[in-house]
């Protein structure tokens, strides 16, 4: 998937397809954990203390750990960044050899229930966790790439990402909260790991983005303060707005 496919949005962004029929059938044993102790000491840098991590007990492909940070005074909301992800370059088209390395990261409410076991093996809580490591195995899966601005929505239709929310699609972005010293990871051989923040998205925003550009959406979240931290109940920033007669 490197060459740059024929379909455009009409905001001109190329849109890739992906069809089941090119995973390659057939379990496939992990790769790594290669960068792990690099990119926990560049979060602990730049974010705050690893508070823990969700280690996969099986993994495919490539082994993501979730690494997380708790709330702290500069960031009042808990951040999960992948490692594993970076392990296995990604198949970058021509001009983009330096962005073949990547890790994602969210952040998460600080009362979201992240230390009750019970809890967090519900889908209603679970489902930012399982879409990041989704997200960490897509390009590898695909044999495609992920940069900033790429959107990856659930299906065909964008479905829901989760039970309880109508968010149904992830976008990556770069430059988050945190220092944009954060954005990339310079390692001693000269690779360069890059961070990208995922952001859910209703479909609405999705077909903004993708018909009127990342530019467009991005002035929709200024104008309705969307926070960095996930709200499963957000407002939808381009959900029609009801006339006085639709009340009737």
């Amino acid at each position: 998937m490197s060459e740059e496919p024929e379909e455009k949005s009409e905001s001109g962004a190329p849109i890739y397809r992906y069809d089941p029929d090119q995973v390659e059938q057939g379990f496939q044993p992990a790769r790594g954990e290669e960068h792990i102790e690099a990119i926990a000491d560049h979060i602990e840098e730049h974010i705050g203390p690893v508070e823990s991590v969700f280690h996969e007990v099986v993994s495919e492909i490539v082994h993501i750990d979730v690494h997380i940070v708790a709330p702290t005074a500069d960031y009042p909301f808990y951040t999960l960044v992948t490692s594993g992800m970076s392990d296995l370059p990604m198949t970058a088209p021509e001009g983009y050899e330096g962005y073949r390395r990547a890790e994602v990261y969210l952040q998460l409410p600080a009362d979201w229930p992240l230390k009750d076991q019970d809890v967090m093996q519900q889908e209603e809580y679970y489902w930012p966790i399982r879409w990041l490591k989704i997200i960490a195995r897509f390009p590898h899966t695909y044999h495609t790439f992920i940069a900033s601005g790429h959107t990856i929505p659930n299906g065909e239709e964008a479905a829901p990402l989760g039970p309880g929310t109508e968010l149904g699609c992830m976008m990556a972005v770069s430059g988050g909260p945190f220092p944009e010293t954060f954005d990339v990871l310079p390692l001693e051989d000269g690779t360069l790991i890059h961070f990208y923040q995922l952001v859910p998205l209703y479909p609405a925003e999705m077909q903004l983005k993708l018909t009127k550009g990342m530019e467009a959406l991005m002035d929709k979240f200024d104008e309705h303060d969307i926070a960095d931290a996930i709200d499963p109940q957000r407002v939808n920033t381009c959900a029609k707005k009801r006339g006085f007669f639709s009340r009737w």
